[in-house]
C-alpha cells in the first residue's frame, strides 16, 4: 500500500533521541492511529526497527507513529518518558492536523513495553518526569484507547529472582540504587498505575520468555479485572523475549493478526 514518510525531530536544535516517524497510508480507514515504543533495555534501539511494523499496520488502514527516546548516560528514565510523551503529542497534532479523532492504540515492546504502559496508564507528570523541555510544552492529552504490550516490565520493584542483567539496568536508568530510592521505582511502576479508568490492555507474552515472569503480569492482569477493566494475555510458543518486530515469522503474523482483532473490539 502507497503511504506517505514523515520524520520530525521535537525541536529546531536537534537534540539526539527527540524525533519521531509517522507513516501515513494513503487510504487511512481506521479512525484509530498506532503509536509504538522501541525497546532495547532503555540504552538501545531506535524507531526504525518498528518500521516493518509500522508499515504492516498501514496496510490495514491505520496511521502509524514511531518515536526515539534519549538513551545517553547522562539519560534517566524520567527524561526518557517526557520524551515519549513529547512524542505522543506530536502524533496528536499530527492526527489534529488531518482532522482526524484523537483515537490511540499503544504498542510496546520489552522497555518500550514498559514505556508504553506508563503512557497508557499514568497521566501525565504523575511519574515525576518533566511536562516542559526544550521547545516542547504541555499540552492537550488524550488517553490511549487501548496497549498491546510484549514483554513488559509491570513493575520496577524487585521480585524473586530477579534476572541480575536486569536489575542492572532497572536500576541504571533509574539513576539511584533502589536501597537508596525505592520511591522512584515506585512511581515507574506501571501496576501501581492501574485504577478503574485504565484503558484496556492485551499483552503478547512468549513462552521462552526470560527477563520478565509472567506472574507478574497475572498480577497486572489480576489487578485490572477487580476493578472491572479489561485486561488479557495469550502465550505464544516458540518465541523469545521481544519477538514482536516483524511480520515474518508465524508467531508474528498471528500476534499481528490478535493485536488486530483486540484494536478492533475496542
Amino acid at each position: 500500500m502507497p503511504f506517505k514518510y514523515h520524520s520530525f525531530y521535537f525541536e529546531k536544535n536537534i537534540i539526539e533521541g527527540r524525533a519521531i516517524d509517522i507513516f501515513e497510508p494513503e487510504k487511512a480507514s481506521s479512525d484509530i492511529g498506532i503509536f509504538f515504543v522501541h525497546g532495547g533495555g532503555w540504552r538501545g534501539g531506535t524507531r526504525s526497527g518498528l518500521h516493518k511494523l509500522m508499515r504492516s499496520f498501514n496496510a490495514e488502514g491505520f496511521i502509524c507513529a514511531t518515536t526515539d527516546y534519549r538513551l545517553s548516560p547522562k539519560n534517566t528514565l524520567f527524561d526518557q518518558i517526557t520524551d515519549i510523551r513529547h512524542g505522543y503529542g506530536i502524533f496528536l497534532d499530527f492526527l489534529r492536523a488531518k482532522q482526524r479523532p484523537e483515537k490511540t492504540f499503544v504498542i510496546g515492546v520489552s522497555a518500550g513495553a514498559h514505556l508504553a504502559a506508563l503512557l497508557t496508564a499514568a497521566l501525565p507528570g504523575e511519574c515525576g518526569e518533566q511536562l516542559d523541555f526544550g521547545e516542547c510544552k504541555s499540552g492537550r492529552w488524550a488517553v490511549p484507547i487501548g496497549a498491546a504490550l510484549q514483554a513488559t516490565p509491570v513493575t520496577f520493584e524487585p521480585w524473586e529472582d530477579i534476572f541480575p542483567h536486569i536489575w542492572s539496568s532497572m536500576q541504571d536508568i533509574v539513576g539511584s540504587p533502589y536501597e537508596e530510592a525505592p520511591e522512584l521505582y515506585q512511581r515507574v511502576s506501571p501496576i501501581r498505575y492501574v485504577n478503574r479508568k485504565t484503558p484496556s490492555i492485551f499483552f503478547l507474552e512468549a513462552a521462552n520468555e526470560h527477563m520478565f515472569p509472567l506472574e507478574k503480569t497475572l498480577e497486572f492482569i489480576n489487578k485490572m479485572t477487580s476493578m472491572g477493566r479489561r485486561a488479557e494475555y495469550k502465550v505464544y510458543k516458540n518465541v523469545e523475549h521481544g519477538f514482536f518486530y516483524d511480520t515474518c515469522r508465524r508467531q508474528q503474523r498471528e500476534a499481528f493478526a490478535d493485536i488486530l482483532a483486540f484494536i478492533r473490539s475496542l
